[in-house]
């Protein structure tokens, strides 16, 4: 029995090998695999000299040959033509591919990259998890160990499939990787995403609702590369969560504590360190907290855990926990704390289902507004701060949107109205006697001036909002009649 071993990614090699060797394989090796197997002193023949074929064009040919391709493609019931052909069955093939993604990633050349486009790799990859039934397709180093145990056992029908499906799967990312790199556009004829699975999920939204989550092939996300550090399996509403959560504390530099609950903002808040945000962002909404996701931007110390103690979460997220948090967290067994590594930053692709197709847009990870003061009366500095403040809030609020600040803390939050009026009216509400020289930001401007007459009747002091309206002076003319300081930033942030 013949195993040809090819591969980028020497990760177990050797030991691989050596477990074929005991199980009565010869081993085939190409270039780097095979001068990484003679080092470890192991019997393995060069590919050449079984082909009795030269490599050729400086290596671009070396595995593209019949003695390779009929000891791979040939059914059981060809064992006769193969041997009068004089060659021989190879059982086992590993092959992983050139790194492509991984070149592309650190910016080579257009001629480099062309150089880690693989042609052998997938053709004999191909060619094995074709005859998956007489041939066991290998491309994945952590399989290993599970390879030579079925091979001890007897490898089952349902354990070739699966090996052949993989390889399948891995020359599919693979081209779909070529094909993006060439087209070298955003929104190409044909867009690829290819999707590897992290872990089946309980159920999705609801209980009937089947689900699982997905890693995007050559794409990295904060929340996929966070450390769980206690607790139950996070749930598909709470990755949602989550991910709101983060990518809204992720905007500010201050220390910052967010309060989520169905991917709004219920409670955010600044502070001199995270207990203080914490605390400042529970009284924002002390009822909304109740079962929702918290996240900060600092280290969440022991003082900051107690605090929240008192308060039914399903989720903390922050970049790190002190030793004393840890300790007091651990009362709360179900309570999920995810170790974040870096900030939610940086522009990507936002994909939305259709049936039958999808919607694709950059993510609103950026603002280019430039603020404009449209009014008689400019915000003063600490008005300024809390339009920011604001502002930064309302873009992570779904449409439409209202959000009433002061002090760096958010005293109203209107979300999801179809109306902005009405979005305007549940903010302030919930701000009460607090909207009295407090700040209104809105997620797109106002059509008429109802929002502008109703802030002022609750003393909101400054308002910023994109502008844009062929009504913009109304608006104007309302603030100041009322001495409201109005903002426009020529950027608007729906979200549906």
């Amino acid at each position: 029995m013949k195993a040809l071993l090819s591969v980028s990614d020497k990760r177990g090699l050797v030991d691989f090998a050596r477990g074929l060797l005991e199980l009565g394989f010869g081993l085939l090796a190409t270039g780097g695999t095979y001068r990484a197997l003679k080092e470890a002193g192991l019997p393995v023949t060069y590919i050449s000299d079984f082909t009795g074929f030269p490599e050729v064009l400086e290596g671009r040919v070396k595995t593209l040959h019949p003695k390779v391709h009929a000891g791979l493609l040939a059914r059981p019931d060809q064992e006769e033509e193969l041997k009068a052909l004089g060659f021989e069955r190879i059982a086992l093939l590993a092959v992983n591919l050139y790194p492509f993604r991984e070149t592309v990633a650190r910016g080579a050349s257009f001629e480099e990259a062309l150089e880690q486009i693989d042609i052998g790799g997938p053709a004999m990859l191909r060619a094995a998890a074709k005859n998956h039934r007489a041939v066991l397709p290998v491309c994945d180093p952590e399989d290993y160990p599970a390879v030579l145990e079925a091979l001890r056992e007897g490898p089952t029908p349902e354990f070739r499939r699966a090996l052949a499906r993989k390889a399948f799967a891995h020359t599919a990312a693979y081209d779909a990787a070529i094909a993006e790199w060439l087209a070298g556009e955003k929104f190409p004829e044909e867009k690829f995403f290819v999707l590897k699975r992290v872990s089946p999920l309980r159920y999705g939204e609801n209980p009937h609702q089947e689900a699982a989550l997905y890693r995007v092939e050559g794409e990295e996300g904060p929340l996929l590369q966070a450390q769980v550090l206690q607790g139950k399996a996070m749930s598909f509403n709470n990755y949602l969560d989550a991910e709101a959560a983060w990518n809204l504390v992720s905007e500010f530099e201050a220390p910052a504590c967010v309060a989520v609950k169905h991917q709004n903002p219920c409670g955010v808040a600044l502070g001199e360190g995270p207990l203080e945000a914490y605390q400042r962002a529970y009284a924002a909404d002390p009822v909304s907290i109740f079962g929702g996701i918290v996240a900060f931007n600092r280290e969440v110390d022991g003082a900051t855990a107690r605090a929240m103690g008192e308060v039914f979460l399903e989720v903390v997220l922050a970049p790190g926990f002190s030793e004393e948090a840890l300790a007091v967290f651990s009362k709360k067994k179900n309570l999920r704390l995810l170790k974040v590594p870096a900030p939610a930053r940086g522009p990507y692709l936002d994909l939305r289902r259709l049936r039958g197709g999808v919607l694709l847009q950059d993510a609103d990870t950026e603002d280019p507004m430039v603020p404009k003061v449209v009014t008689a009366k400019a915000p003063s500095e600490a008005e300024w701060q809390d339009l920011l403040f604001a502002w930064k809030v309302v873009k992570h609020v779904r449409s439409n949107a209202i959000v009433v600040a002061k002090g760096g803390v958010t005293l109203g939050i209107g979300v999801g109205q179809t109306n902005r009026l009405q979005a305007a009216r549940h903010a302030l509400e919930a701000a009460g006697e607090g909207a009295k020289g407090a700040v209104l930001a809105s997620d797109a401007f106002f059509p008429f001036d109802d929002v502008v007459r109703l802030a002022g009747q609750y003393g909101v002091s400054a308002i910023i909002q994109p502008g844009g309206s062929v009504r913009d002076e109304d608006s104007i003319r309302a603030a100041d009649e009322l001495g409201i300081a109005m903002v426009f930033t020529g950027v608007r942030h729906f979200k549906h």
